[in-house]
């Protein structure tokens, strides 16, 4: 799609009816497998059209000593893991630490189990579409994810000891593709350096990925009688929650040559509350690329994309609140949404973008309603363009699409859920109690108040400029890799 193109966007908000597929349980497991967001972000790349002042260089000599540390390593060679690649914010770090590392003379390879591989890549998958499908479906039935795909793994087991890596760096393992029993079972034995960076709670938990939604704390001493079944990954009934906790405590603990990585400092506490807390953990936030998200400019004329999306939304006059997830579940504050609908006056609108076809069709007239899009431009103009960024989510890890607000200029109104403060300061954010909307309006009006003097867009862009991925990539060289 061109800068200019919107046909991905339903603009109306009002999306086509689809007639419902047979709900035979293939399709229901297809789905469950298919609708998963294994890091709870928007999966999206961007183009930026703005600039913005250039960094002192991000090689220091201490990171240059760092590197060349890594010389001794006998084949330099490091092998990447993770559910995709060069998709979604995981995937798209995986890939960016690719690119770093061969950039210095390493030799990478990224195993992946769905998806496509990106192209001028080289990748290896893990296994293959049925073995996705019968993995979903047998957690499903059973409620142990992580315990099929056998074949496949060890299929992936002799590949690893054909490339024979000095580095295996983990991301995440679930995802229906891997079998952890095998696969960790054979990491311990062949002493290989492990790096593992945890996206979520999953490691450490009996079943669900993520619990401050409903208050659990069973993670901490042992899983049992979970209350998350029927979250991902689903399971028809069947609870498994206390084997599931004692296996990964018995093959996830135990190593000499393993170091954590966590996107935010909510997440490493968490860690080390848990079985994990053996293990030396470091806080390497989430990077975005700044030369893809930066400020677009509006102007009058029908080439301008924020141009065209103002009239053809009708909001033209009107202060924006944008909200962004995909999915959009009950956790995401969809439900929030709809309560700050009814307590802004009529100078806002809000719109909402990645509702699928059953939430466009059941969202108030009051809210604008966006399907899922692949445009780059779309998200950066629509992130642009708006006066607040608004993130109602009531659990994440270190959602990027604060950070992605911030570098397209946008002050953000976030809960104060897992890591989603941890992104912002006080000139460019406020983070407000979970749940309360009186907060969020309150904290919605400090802000448009005070543009020009605070949360301006030059504050946005110099707090988005921690998360420069170069930055975070070189992070991950001078605090991670420096042991190597």
């Amino acid at each position: 799609m061109g800068n200019n193109e919107i046909d991905l966007i339903d603009l109306t908000g009002n999306a086509p009816r689809q007639p419902e597929p047979e709900q035979d349980n293939s399709y229901i497991i297809r789905q469950d497998v298919d609708s998963v967001s294994l890091d709870q972000n928007m999966e999206n790349d961007f183009i930026g059209l703005g600039s913005y002042e250039e960094e002192a260089p991000l090689i220091s000599n201490e990171q240059q000593a760092v590197i060349s540390s890594m010389d001794r390593l006998e084949n330099r060679r490091v092998l990447l893991v993770n559910t995709v690649a060069g998709t979604g914010s995981v995937g798209r770090l995986v890939t960016g630490l690719y690119d770093a590392l061969t950039y210095r003379g390493y030799e990478c390879l990224i195993a992946f189990g769905r998806d496509e591989a990106p192209k001028g890549y080289n990748c290896y998958r893990i296994g293959n579409d049925f073995d996705v499908y019968f993995h979903g479906a047998m957690s499903r039935l059973n409620d142990k994810h992580g315990f099929y795909s056998k074949r496949a793994t060890k299929e992936f087991i002799e590949v690893i000891e054909d490339f024979d890596p000095d580095v295996i760096h983990l991301h995440n393992v679930h995802g229906y593709y891997l079998n952890i029993e095998i696969f960790f079972k054979y990491l311990k034995e062949s002493g290989r350096r492990v790096i593992w960076t945890l996206h979520d709670c999953w490691t450490f938990t009996g079943h669900c990925s993520h619990f401050e939604y409903i208050g659990c704390n069973k993670w901490q001493t042992g899983c049992y009688k979970c209350e998350q079944l029927n979250e991902y990954p689903k399971s028809m009934g069947t609870d498994n929650s206390i084997f599931n906790y004692n296996k990964k405590r018995e093959l996830f603990t135990g190593f000499d040559n393993l170091t954590l990585v966590t996107p935010s400092q909510w997440l490493k506490d968490r860690v080390s509350q848990s079985f994990m807390r053996e293990y030396h953990t470091v806080v390497v936030p989430t990077g975005i690329d700044l030369t893809q998200f930066a400020p677009i400019e509006e102007s009058v004329e029908e080439s301008n994309l924020i141009f065209k999306l103002r009239n053809s939304l009708n909001i033209r006059g009107k202060k924006l609140l944008l909200g962004v997830a995909n999915p959009w579940r009950e956790r995401k504050g969809l439900l929030q949404f709809e309560t700050l609908a009814k307590t802004i006056d009529d100078n806002y609108v809000i719109v909402l973008l990645g509702l699928n076809d059953s939430q466009l069709n059941n969202l108030p007239e009051s809210i604008v309603g966006l399907a899922h899009t692949d445009s780059v431009a779309e998200l950066a103009a629509l992130y642009s363009m708006a006066d607040v960024y608004v993130n109602l989510t009531l659990e994440d890890t270190f959602p990027t699409t604060n950070i992605e607000a911030l570098a397209c200029g946008t002050p953000v109104v976030t809960f104060k859920a897992g890591g989603a403060a941890e992104s912002i300061d006080e000139t460019c954010g406020i983070a407000v109690e979970r749940n309360s909307i009186q907060g969020v309006v309150a904290a919605i009006d400090k802000i448009m108040s005070q543009r020009g003097i605070n949360y301006t867009v030059e504050n946005c862009l110099r707090r988005a400029r921690i998360y420069d991925r170069n930055y975070r990539f070189m992070e991950y060289i001078q605090e991670v890799y420096e042991g190597i």
